[in-house]
């Protein structure tokens, strides 16, 4: 699961070291906009040592790397590619072209170290008006893309629009890149909220929002964020219990041979059932070895 998955500089030596310690499902070790331009070979060889070094219990360990148009995208993906992140995410990522470059290069790079090919994947950053229009395309170009990830700021940037607290403005590119991430089968993943980095009851809010929206998790840049965002994802044992409950039914009802399901006194259809079988697996794959 990415319910929750938080931003770290990799020219941040402390951060990465702890980074199992502040309770997100995926860490996001960056070595784009959080790094300088004069420490770029320093962060790249940081986060190589300590994905070398480290184990991060729990905790999917990304890398995003710098774009195609800077110098420094192959030495990104040289050096932290035989390290096995869980996924590499390349920035500004404008269309299923771009992908197929960066695949072809990981692919190189796998056969090198004696990997499986395909091992490596890939949640590209979406931050422009191309990249919005080519979200399918971008989806479904290559077995290696598990998920799809909004970059407002950057995205407004390019739009010449403004950021509002509501986010009216990126409403439309919230919902066309989560129908993509759906149609290819893959997460949708959210922008962070950076407007008051303390203001935890407008981050509740607009995480509840992208929530009823589809999407499957947020990025957050400061760790007191991650456990409103788990929060908001997480859960609740009563729909849990009443999911467990409703998939007993149906299994009851299939092994009767009975065409039609009834459960507390309502029909249940397909999408129910499917929506029940979704709480139950989320929840176990939270509390597998707690329960």
């Amino acid at each position: 699961m990415r319910r929750s998955m938080l931003f770290l500089p990799g020219s941040n030596p402390g951060n990465i070291l702890n980074a199992d310690a502040f309770g997100a499902d995926s860490i996001i070790i960056d070595l784009e906009d959080a790094v300088s331009f004069d420490e770029k070979d320093s962060a790249r060889i940081l986060t190589r040592n300590a994905l070398s070094a480290f184990d991060f219990p729990g905790t999917e360990v990304i890398v995003r790397t710098n774009s195609l148009s800077t110098p420094w995208w192959k030495k990104d993906l040289d050096m932290i590619v035989p390290e096995k992140p869980g996924a590499i995410m390349p920035a500004k990522v404008g269309s299923a072209g771009d992908i197929r470059i960066l695949s072809d290069y990981i692919a190189g790079i796998e056969e090198k170290c004696g990997f499986e090919a395909g091992c490596v994947k890939l949640i590209p950053l979406l931050e422009s008006s191309a990249a919005i229009e080519n979200a399918y395309q971008i989806a479904t170009c290559d077995k290696r893309v598990v998920g799809l990830y909004l970059g407002a700021e950057d995205l407004a940037l390019d739009m010449k629009a403004t950021r509002t607290q509501e986010g009216y403005e990126i409403s439309y590119s919230r919902m066309r890149l989560v129908v993509a991430a759906r149609a290819a089968g893959i997460d949708a993943l959210d922008t962070p909220y950076i407007r008051d980095i303390h203001d935890n009851e407008a981050l509740y809010n607009e995480t509840v929002m992208i929530k009823n929206m589809g999407f499957n998790g947020k990025a957050c840049i400061y760790p007191g964020q991650v456990e409103v965002i788990n929060a908001v994802f997480m859960p609740k044992r009563e729909d849990y219990d009443n999911a467990v409950e409703l998939l007993k039914a149906v299994d009851k009802a299939e092994k009767q041979g009975k065409g039609v399901v009834t459960f507390r006194g309502k029909l249940v259809d397909g999408p129910v059932i499917t929506m029940a079988r979704n709480v139950v697996s989320e929840f176990e794959s939270i509390y597998r070895g707690k329960m």
